[in-house]
C-alpha cells in the first residue's frame, strides 16, 4: 500500500469528514412548527384516539386566543402542568391543585377561580395585571378540563 504525504493525511482526513455533512439544511418551509401538542402524554393521546379532546386542548381550539393560552403557558403550567393535573414542574413542590377533579371544581365558583387567579392563595402568587377577558378565560379553560 503505497505512504501518503504526512501533509496529505489531514487534508483527507477533513474531505471525507466533510462530505457527509455538504448537505443543504432543510428548507425552513418543510419544517413543521413546534406546539405544545407534540409533547401530549401518552393518556390524552389515548383519549385524543378514542374521540376525546386532549385536555391540554380544553378551552383551546377553533377561536382560542392565543393570549390566554400563552398565559397558562407563562403563568400556570409550570405548577399546575399543561392540562391543569397539579403536574407541572414544579407542582409536587407547592402542592398545586389538580384543577381537572370534579369533586375540587365542585367547591368552588367561577368568582372565586377570578379572585384567586388576581390575588393568590398559599403559594399561588398573585396576577393582579392579568385583563379581565384573560381571567375569564382561565377560569373557562379550568372549568373545560373538568374531569379530564
Amino acid at each position: 500500500m503505497p505512504r501518503l504525504a504526512p501533509c496529505l493525511v489531514p487534508v483527507l482526513l477533513a474531505l471525507t469528514l466533510a462530505i457527509p455533512g455538504c448537505d443543504s439544511p432543510p428548507a425552513p418551509a418543510s419544517l413543521p412548527e413546534w406546539t405544545s401538542a407534540d409533547h401530549d402524554r401518552s393518556e390524552e393521546v389515548s383519549r385524543a384516539a378514542a374521540g376525546g379532546a386532549p385536555a391540554a386542548k380544553a378551552g383551546a381550539g377553533k377561536g382560542a386566543d392565543p393570549l390566554l393560552e400563552a398565559t397558562w403557558s407563562q403563568q400556570c403550567a409550570a405548577c399546575h402542568g399543561p392540562t391543569g393535573h397539579g403536574d407541572g414542574p414544579t407542582g409536587p413542590m407547592v402542592h398545586a391543585a389538580d384543577l381537572t377533579r370534579a369533586d375540587w371544581q365542585a367547591t368552588v365558583t367561577d368568582e372565586q377561580l377570578a379572585k384567586t387567579i388576581q390575588t393568590g392563595k398559599g403559594k399561588m402568587p398573585p396576577f393582579p395585571e392579568l385583563p379581565p377577558k384573560i381571567v375569564a378565560g382561565l377560569v373557562g379553560r379550568i372549568r373545560a378540563s373538568r374531569g379530564r
